[in-house]
């Protein structure tokens, strides 16, 4: 898979994709993700991307020339999937979406910037926008590193255990279980006999109790969705 992200500010990019698991995918050539500096493609010898609102207002608004050059300058090298713009206002990012981003080959993330981007460049390039929340961040740079780590670590032979994603929280709209490691006593609180009897088949039934009782009490909105 490979994920081409636009922004203005790539170095805030460079630690969360260099480390761990987004690391390991990367050196095992899973994923691709390929880093470009929207000045690369400014209006002007300054690195001018933005500019002031039409019609008065605090704040500015990325351009669409280099925008659109960025993105048709990629679009000429490869066909892509979902051209992705990550905005407060977008469709906010769940693992559904998530799991299906992970089963396509080429994408693109937009990060925005000041009072967002040309409205233009939404309408005639952007195939999908999300939101990692309701609230707003300074760029789109961490929302982007989100999403990549959110997709990137279900593509198979990324985790070293593949199945470990699929117990994963919101997985079939559940929280994950209580977990429990060594020791099996601790200050006198003790793992749940089940988890010690040896039994897979009651373990999992186990399991599957406490993650629907979780959600029934912490997320029980889950329950609800389709």
């Amino acid at each position: 898979m490979r994920i081409d992200i636009i922004t203005v500010l790539p170095e805030l990019l460079q630690s969360p994709l260099s480390h761990s698991i987004m690391k390991r995918a990367q050196e095992r050539g899973l994923l691709h993700v390929q880093v470009h500096n929207l000045r690369h493609w400014a209006v002007n010898e300054y690195g001018q991307v933005d500019d002031y609102q039409y019609g008065g207002g605090a704040g500015m608004v990325m351009r669409c020339e280099p925008l659109v050059a960025a993105i048709e300058s990629l679009q000429a090298e490869r066909a892509y999937n979902e051209i992705i713009y990550l905005t407060p206002d977008g469709e906010t990012l769940k693992q559904k979406t998530a799991n299906r981003l992970s089963l396509l080959q080429n994408i693109i993330l937009i990060c925005g910037h000041y009072k967002g981007i040309d409205d233009r460049v939404r309408q005639h390039y952007i195939t999908k926008e999300l939101s990692i929340g309701d609230y707003v961040l300074s760029g789109g740079e961490l929302a982007a590193a989100v999403l990549v780590d959110a997709v990137g670590r279900l593509l198979p032979g990324v985790l070293n255990d593949e199945t470990s994603a699929l117990t994963d929280s919101f997985q079939d709209n559940l929280l994950a279980p209580p977990v429990y490691t060594r020791p099996a006593e601790f200050k006198g609180w003790k793992v749940p006999d089940i988890l010690l009897s040896g039994h897979p088949e009651k373990i999992d039934a186990w399991r599957y109790e406490q993650a629907l009782e979780r959600t029934r009490q912490r997320r029980p909105d889950l329950l609800e969705e389709e």
